[in-house]
């Protein structure tokens, strides 16, 4: 099969980037494989979600617990809403920090609104390079907690696409 995509081949082939794209000198070949498509048809729908904009990138997920990075944290901060933006954009690219976002806050309890994952292998570590991040960004001031994990029950990237649904085995 040639050509472009049709719309359930459209959405299988989301579902499977999901997951990843197979370890094999081939990936789209095998890709288009598994949808009944040719590797062509499936560069060409890949560039164009990447001229939509869809994808930000394509990159390697590292499984960092296997790598021994245990000292995991989340950095929460309470910065005023007129500086989020900027600090925001300063601390997401900062050494270090692998995720950077803000959430809203949920007041009384929680007002705090940025959020910061570094990944570490010694808790001291991490909390050392967490200190020279808030003085080097001069947001030592702010009200901030540091939140380690103490176990993974999932990770995986973003999945945005339903499962397919099984297929009905009744006759």
């Amino acid at each position: 099969m040639s050509g472009s995509l049709q719309p359930q081949q459209c959405l299988h082939l989301r579902r499977l980037l999901e997951v990843g794209l197979p370890l094999l000198a081939r990936p789209y070949q095998a890709l288009a494989e598994q949808i009944g498509a040719d590797e062509r048809a499936v560069l060409e729908q890949m560039q164009h979600w990447q001229a939509e904009g869809l994808f930000r990138r394509v990159g390697l997920v590292l499984k960092h617990r296997a790598l021994g990075f245990c000292a995991n944290a989340m950095l929460v901060l309470d910065v005023p809403d007129a500086l989020v933006d900027e600090v925001g954009r300063r601390l997401g690219q900062a050494p270090g920090i692998n995720l950077c976002y803000q959430r809203p806050r949920r007041l009384p309890e929680w007002r705090y609104n940025l959020f910061c994952m570094i990944h570490g292998r010694q808790r001291e570590q991490v909390q050392a390079q967490i200190a020279a991040l808030l003085q080097a960004h001069q947001l030592s001031e702010l009200d901030h907690r540091v939140l380690f994990s103490n176990r993974a029950f999932k990770q995986c990237g973003g999945r945005y696409v339903r499962p397919a649904a099984p297929e009905s085995t009744h006759g």
